[in-house]
């Protein structure tokens, strides 16, 4: 298949936003970029330089959020099954959060977009996390569960735009790639730690103990969010729009045809693999819980932490990447691993080789971790609706999460557990095929050289 490269550009003066010569920096803008008006800055004005207490602060937010979003998902599913509640029952309050979920994806990146303080927007979400874990804790009745879910996935439908916005924000469209891939390496320890910490206390403890250890991890999470300095977030570069440019482009600009073709296509592809990849480990994790419940919190942490390892490892060199050979041959590789890994699981019924199976996932955490925000902010590049087109491919993988854990239920109560991990295999198949068929290249042209290595852009 041959490549298409999505027709908007990074359209900024010659100095590449990575530029590290303040000299270089200050220089006037050739005339050439005048008829780039897309993302230029100002003659004379700087590229965006954050400063290293920003950018530690947002890498240790990013690692407490990875923390406190680890206790939910298929913790969910052993907490619940060891308190006796059928399968049906925890698909059907799992798939009702990611209805939430759904329903509030455009609207929760519609408000990122409007609001002027993406700090604040965080920060509640994470408390609201943090007190949705406590509900799970303290009150595992059916109507207060099924409230914590929702809670939960209300706060999250803001909190990814949010973190996004504040990458794009304070390093802008040609720092994104290693910022995400930076970003991922951080949530990647984050989880593989928590959840190491987590299958301790369900093992050690209760599984209840999960929740509480949740809820305590908010209070690092606002502390290193407090270090990210909101003067250094610029508010239109964080929605995709120019600096010089406040008032944002209208919505039409996101729906023209070059730009609206790949993040359908984006989405339906998403929406395929959340379908079969939402279940798989919740349904291992029951399965698992059946055979041995006293070891099944150890075992779902293992599954959880291998692959965390390997995307710490590899993200920044995806984010790299991504900037060097382009998008699509990353989507392919992540897109490809899933359906092996459904197959692994039909299959094999050694826990040991299971984990071994788990470090697919890593690959495939690692590459969507940095390409999902990147494909989008290269599909929105200046039109000030970067989060508002997050929203959009959220709602996509919504609707398959949100179907994803109801169908694994009912195939599993009706057929068995091994024919529910093949059923996902071949959605994962069918996301496989139309990334492979029909995605374009989204990269742009100007992005296709990367800097000197010592950040200096060529003239």
């Amino acid at each position: 298949m041959s490549l298409s490269v999505a027709p908007h550009r990074w359209d900024g003066p010659g100095t590449d936003e990575r530029t590290a010569d303040p000299a270089e920096a200050q220089a006037p803008a050739p005339v050439a970029a005048e008829t780039r008006p897309a993302e230029t800055r100002p003659a004379g004005e700087p590229p965006p330089h954050p400063s290293r207490r920003s950018l530690r602060g947002l890498d240790w937010f990013v690692f407490f959020v990875a923390n406190v979003q680890t206790g939910f998902g298929p913790f969910i599913s052993v907490y619940l099954t060891s308190a006796a509640w059928t399968q049906v029952d925890i698909g059907i309050v799992l798939s009702i959060g990611s209805a939430v979920a759904l329903a509030g994806q455009m609207p929760g990146g519609a408000l990122v977009d409007a609001v002027r303080s993406e700090r604040l927007a965080a920060a509640v979400s994470v408390a609201v996390i943090g007190a949705s874990a406590l509900m799970f804790a303290l009150w595992p009745f059916y109507v207060s569960v099924l409230g914590a879910s929702v809670l939960h996935s209300a706060a999250s439908c803001v909190l990814g735009p949010a973190m996004a916005a504040i990458s794009l924000g304070l390093v802008g469209h040609a720092g994104m790639s290693e910022r995400l891939g930076r970003n991922a390496r951080f949530a990647a320890i984050g989880n593989g730690i928590a959840a190491a910490a987590m299958g301790a206390c369900g093992y050690w403890i209760s599984n209840r103990a999960v929740f509480f250890v949740t809820a305590v991890l908010l209070v690092p999470a606002l502390v290193a969010l407090a270090f990210v300095r909101t003067a250094e977030i610029d508010p239109e570069r964080a929605h995709g729009g120019a600096p010089e440019q406040p008032p944002k482009r209208p919505l039409s600009s996101l729906l023209v045809r070059h730009r609206l073709r790949p993040l359908l296509i984006f989405s339906l592809a998403f929406m395929l693999f959340q379908l079969a990849n939402t279940a798989l480990l919740p349904l291992m994790g029951s399965v698992l819980t059946m055979r041995s419940s006293r070891w099944a919190s150890v075992l779902i942490a293992a599954c959880i932490v291998v692959p965390q390892l390997l995307v710490a490892l590899i993200s920044p060199w995806i984010g790299r990447r991504a900037q060097l050979s382009g998008r699509w041959p990353l989507l392919v590789l992540g897109f490809a691993v899933l359906p092996i890994r459904g197959v692994l699981f039909a299959v094999v019924h050694d826990p040991n080789v299971l984990v071994v199976a788990q470090l697919l996932d890593g690959v495939s955490g690692a590459v969507f971790g940095v390409l999902v925000p990147l494909v989008v902010a290269d599909v929105t590049r200046g039109t000030g609706h970067f989060n508002l087109a997050l929203g959009i491919v959220g709602t996509a993988i919504g609707v398959g999460a949100t179907l994803s854990t109801t169908l694994a239920g009912y195939v599993s109560d009706h057929f068995g557990s091994h024919t529910a991990f093949l059923v996902l295999a071949a959605i994962a198949a069918a996301g496989l095929a139309c990334i492979w068929a029909l995605m374009p290249e989204t990269r742009p042209k100007d992005d296709e050289t990367p800097p000197p290595a010592d950040g200096v852009a060529s003239a």
